[in-house]
């Protein structure tokens, strides 16, 4: 499947209003440099709806030559870029203000080769995954939402619920095309300039930008048999979870606190891929489960589920309010504790009205690139508190706050920030957070980006 975007010549500095001498004398593109007001208030905002910072200048992407072209250009005019996918941030991590923000979204092809995806950075899961069905192939491993970039949630590492076999979607990751802040194209890989590699993946956007990837693909199933099972603590959920992963019973897993009239109960989703009623027995009797649902779905309806819940979220308007979201990663020693004392002083309003908090574990083991950082146990459990200001809660600024006593409480468990929500960080947080990859993940950024041009939105150098 091939790109319906055509490459369009860029106009010159007559493109739009407001053209300063930053970006005169601008080479010939195969895409397009917007300087209108309809494409500055695109991308001086995100998901997260709590930082507004204006770009100068939105480069519509038509290649990867235009990433590098626009690199250079803005590196020796002494602009920093920022690279942007589906802007789902929540904190501003996509933005630049004053300097470029390149919009990778009109490079999303995708082609095939043997069992691998070949995917430009700004294709959406859900395209990969559509593609790939017909062949009867699928990526390893997703995260809940589909309508994510590649390039956007590799940069993060994108984790999801069959991490259990599969690691991260970064840990699926063959190679990849990217752009160094010296405005180089290059190829990295395991083995090919695998310190870029290894930067890249998980990066957050700080040594390269990433225009494309080859993806390992697997055969994929026809059916889901999906299990909806709720137990009545944090312990009992946790325990259960545990020993799931490391037997590997199911193929996916993940788990959820819900808000119950006398507190919180806790759900757990386990996935059987191509299972059957005849395994219901054996798959969920010794689990000691307060109920148990089973049903049938279709897998690509079971990647896609969360459609309908976005769908219903914007009609109800929660999905385009703030959302100072908070993610982390504990380690499976400290989970009962921080997650019980986290949500016995959790009020509704804390959270707003759409709040999801999740809850599910992570083999480490899996994880096989540096980054996401993980704690150091064999298993962790991602605890993320996604937060929606809804009207009556909490304000946004005061949940951003909040999300700093908890990062607070989380480092002191153990644990680490899963770097996508809304945390404000010093440096001496992100060196303590990348831990004893700092050292190589600094002569990166200072080899790949030494002017320190891209993604400054990080706030990590």
């Amino acid at each position: 499947m091939t790109s319906p975007h055509r490459p369009v010549p860029h106009p010159g500095p007559a493109a739009g209003p407001g053209v300063g001498p930053a970006f005169d004398a601008v080479p010939a593109l195969d895409g397009e440099l917007r300087f209108d007001s309809a494409a500055l208030d695109a991308a001086s905002t995100d998901f997260g709806r709590l930082v507004h910072e204006p770009p100068a200048a939105v480069l519509r992407a038509g290649s990867a030559e235009d990433v590098a072209t626009m690199v250079r250009h803005c590196r020796e005019r002494g602009l920093k870029v920022a690279p942007r996918g589906q802007g789902h941030s929540t904190n501003g991590q996509a933005q630049v203000p004053s300097g470029l923000v390149i919009d990778l979204g009109s490079l999303d092809s995708v082609e095939f080769r043997d069992d691998t995806a070949i995917v430009q950075a700004g294709a959406l899961w859900s395209s990969v995954v559509r593609a790939s069905l017909p062949r009867g192939l699928t990526p390893p491993a997703f995260t809940d939402y589909l309508e994510l970039s590649v390039g956007g949630t590799l940069s993060a590492g994108g984790l999801g619920g069959q991490i259990g076999h599969h690691g991260t979607q970064a840990d699926n990751v063959l190679e990849l095309q990217v752009v160094t802040g010296e405005g180089e194209i290059a190829t990295c890989s395991p083995t090919v300039r695998p310190d870029l590699f290894r930067a890249a993946l998980g990066g957050l956007g700080q040594c390269a930008i990433i225009t494309r990837a080859t993806l390992s693909l697997i055969p994929a199933p026809r059916s889901v048999r999906l299990y909806t099972l709720t137990f009545r603590s944090v312990t009992e959920l946790t325990a259960r979870q545990a020993e799931l992963i490391g037997e590997g019973r199911f193929d996916y897993l993940v788990g959820q606190a819900l808000p119950a009239p006398d507190g919180w109960t806790y759900m757990m989703e386990a996935a059987s891929y191509d299972g059957t009623a005849d395994a219901d027995a054996r798959l969920t009797d010794d689990l000691g489960a307060a109920s148990v649902e089973a049903q049938d779905v279709p897998y690509f309806d079971f990647v896609n589920r969360l459609a309908a819940t976005v769908e219903a979220l914007t009609a109800m308007g929660e999905w385009t309010r703030p959302h100072p979201w908070y993610d982390s990663l504990l380690p499976a020693s400290t989970v009962d504790t921080v997650v019980t004392d986290t949500l016995a002083r959790l009020e509704p309003e804390a959270v707003g009205a759409s709040a999801v908090i999740l809850l599910y574990p992570v083999l480490t083991a899996k994880c096989r690139t540096p980054l996401p950082v993980m704690p150091d146990e064999e298993i962790a459990y991602l605890f993320s508190l996604l937060k929606t200001a809804s009207p009556g809660a909490d304000s946004a600024d005061e949940m951003v706050v909040a999300n700093r006593r908890q990062y607070d409480t989380t480092v002191e468990a153990g644990g680490c920030w899963y770097p996508i929500g809304s945390v404000p960080l010093t440096k001496d947080d992100w060196v303590r957070h990348f831990g004893r990859f700092w050292d190589e993940f600094e002569a990166a950024r200072h080899r790949y980006d030494p002017d320190g041009v891209l993604t400054p939105g990080q706030r990590i150098f």
